[in-house]
């Protein structure tokens, strides 16, 4: 199959471009939620709502961008959620009503949702398998980078709330001729439909056909439990350290060194994956995310805090991408987008569980400690799930990880 270098890049830069904005729009709400909160006057119920919309969109985005792409395209598919998550971006600037408001971050979601399995195919089909993860890493390293950016954008208009979804919004807009001009459809994509014709798979066939029923458990089980933890930490973490006794810029600051964790994380996760023995790379990263959980819980003074702040976003990162590493070559292309997107689905079904349980652990009078503690079986679990899909993926023939199903 050809991989041209040229092809490749060009692919890599655009879709890292799409990922800085949605990370960027991922964080948005957040960054503008005291914005948002006296605009609309919302109590905090409210405003848990508003977060929750762009979540809950990202799920039926994600599993339906898979499938969809699957059947016309991912560059197609692609193009449309950034036109869509751009739109509605926009119109959050402008909606007047608290149903409003619902309704455009839900739209949001649906559009960001749509766009993560397309980018991780792409990325993934654009590149030879022995350079798959750190393909995935660059372009991923994107969304903490875009986070981190909204974040300036928040700080620097201050009062000004809109701003963050006029660039939220434009900056797609903006992308999107680049993209209708320059990015290229996958080679892989097209070389399977010209081989099949029309052939479709049904869902089902898609994700548990050919003996890939177990694979698809593997990867559920470990995308939700992993992506509980990641966005528990990264909703709750400012209050579990004020919980602690931790000053505001205190909090602040190991906030922000989660998040620098998190994009050195996002590299290395697929560098990793690539160099290593992908069984000793799973083992070593979530051993490190569940001493770093450890040392979140149980840290007095604000240095070994803000290491194992960093260490938890580092490590978080490293497995998310991973995970997003491993679920490509476990699927045949003609279903691949399919099985990715359902993946992120289910995970976005734990980043939804995960600030939600975190809240009643708290709610029931428990402590920080408690809270990190309740984590670590579903991390276990985790790991057990996703070392499955390795040792299932090296069984046709032997070698790496990356040896698995590539029926292109």
């Amino acid at each position: 199959m050809n991989h041209s270098p040229r092809r490749a890049t060009l692919t890599i830069a655009l879709c890292f471009i799409v990922a800085l904005i949605e990370g960027f729009d991922l964080q948005s709400a957040g960054t503008a939620a005291a914005g948002l909160r006296q605009m609309f006057s919302l109590d905090p119920k409210m405003m848990g709502w508003v977060f929750s919309a762009g979540i809950i969109g990202l799920l039926p985005g994600a599993f339906f961008g898979g499938w969809i792409a699957d059947r016309i395209g991912r560059k197609k598919i692609l193009i449309a959620a950034v036109l869509l998550f751009g739109v509605f971006s926009l119109g959050t600037a402008y909606v007047e009503q608290f149903s409003g408001l619902l309704l455009v971050r839900f739209m949001t979601g649906l559009g960001l949702g749509a766009a993560l399995p397309n980018l991780i195919a792409l990325c993934a089909e654009a590149v030879g398998e022995q350079r798959r993860g750190t393909a995935i890493s660059v372009m991923y390293a994107g969304v903490p980078l875009g986070g981190a950016l909204a974040a300036v954008v928040a700080m620097t208009f201050g009062e000004h709330w809109q701003m963050t979804f006029f660039i939220g919004g434009l900056a797609p807009l903006l992308v999107v001729p680049l993209m209708l001009l320059w990015l290229p459809e996958s080679s892989a994509f097209k070389q399977v439909r010209h081989v099949s014709g029309e052939a479709r798979s049904s869902v089902g066939q898609a994700l548990f056909g050919e003996g890939r029923g177990m694979t698809t458990m593997g990867l559920w089980l470990s995308y939700f439990f992993t992506l509980t933890v990641m966005y528990m930490l990264l909703n709750w973490l400012p209050s579990l350290l004020l919980e602690q006794g931790f000053s505001k810029p205190q909090a602040g600051l190991v906030q922000m060194l989660f998040n620098i964790g998190g994009t050195l994380g996002s590299l290395l996760g697929g560098l990793l994956l690539d160099r290593c023995n992908a069984i000793k790379v799973v083992l070593f990263v979530y051993a490190g995310l569940l001493s770093a959980l450890a040392g979140v819980g149980v840290s007095v003074g604000i240095v070994p805090m803000a290491v194992a702040g960093f260490a938890a976003g580092l490590f978080v990162m490293a497995a998310q991408l991973v995970l997003y590493a491993l679920a490509p070559p476990s699927y045949p292309t003609a279903v691949r987008a399919t099985g990715v997107g359902a993946a992120v689905a289910i995970g976005r079904l734990g980043s939804v569980a995960g600030p939600l349980a975190a809240g009643q652990i708290l709610a029931a009078g428990a402590g920080t400690s408690t809270v990190l503690l309740a984590t670590s079986p579903g991390l276990v679990i985790a790991t057990l799930a996703i070392l499955s899909v390795i040792r299932r993926s090296d069984e046709p023939r032997a070698g790496t990880v990356n040896s698995a199903a590539e029926h292109s």
